[in-house]
């Protein structure tokens, strides 16, 4: 690890000592569900919408056995509703189905769920089962990447491939967690604090790069 990188991971954990998931869930499939409602829609929405969701769906049985017009309702302001409301009901007759009723541990067998691309297998990788190098690529984490200069290029799967190659396996998925509450709170899409930025000495828009 290049000391760059160890002075961006040692700053970032400085200012986030608890790098958690931001979304709300209790159950493994929970947060399955809730990384899918999350697909261009802020995870503060989904954390409003979930409580309802799995009140009427309270097992995996239940949502695998759920009605997708109901579910529509339910995640309506989520945005893309009908494609998520099917993914959510697939995915959960599938686990059921194909799985055991569990989420899986490979990236293999995620990719498999609807709804579930890279970046979920992403985290459902690194939240649940704790796996060393799991990446997962945000707009926030494009974003802030390329602005320090780890990372070229905007295509998801293209940046998560160059962290893997520089981010110390350990710390991958707690990096990705802190880079989101980072991309919030200081370096915002349109209107980024640089002024309070703690990683500003690596960051190629602060030097006029």
């Amino acid at each position: 690890m290049n000391e760059k990188v160890a002075a961006i991971i040692q700053r970032l954990k400085e200012r986030y000592p608890q790098s958690l998931c931001a979304l709300h869930y209790e159950k493994d499939y929970e947060l399955m569900i809730a990384v899918r409602l999350s697909a261009q829609c802020t995870d503060a929405r989904v954390n409003l919408v979930t409580p309802a969701l799995f009140a009427a769906y309270p097992t995996l049985e239940a949502m695998a056995d759920a009605s997708i017009p109901h579910v529509e309702e339910l995640v309506h302001s989520c945005g893309f509703y009908k494609h998520k409301a099917r993914d959510i009901v697939l995915a959960c007759q599938m686990l059921l189905r194909d799985y055991q009723g569990k989420v899986p541990g490979t990236m293999e067998e995620l990719l498999r769920l609807p709804g579930v691309g890279r970046k979920t297998a992403n985290l459902l990788l690194g939240d649940i089962y704790h796996v060393p190098g799991s990446v997962v690529c945000d707009t926030h984490c494009i974003r802030i990447c390329g602005r320090l200069g780890l990372t070229q290029g905007k295509d998801p799967e293209k940046v998560e491939h160059q962290l893997r190659a520089i981010l110390p396996p350990e710390e991958s998925s707690d990096f990705c967690h802190r880079i989101v509450l980072f991309g919030r709170e200081v370096c915002t899409a349109r209107a980024p604090k640089c002024g309070e930025c703690p990683l500003s000495p690596w960051c190629k828009e602060v030097r006029g790069e």
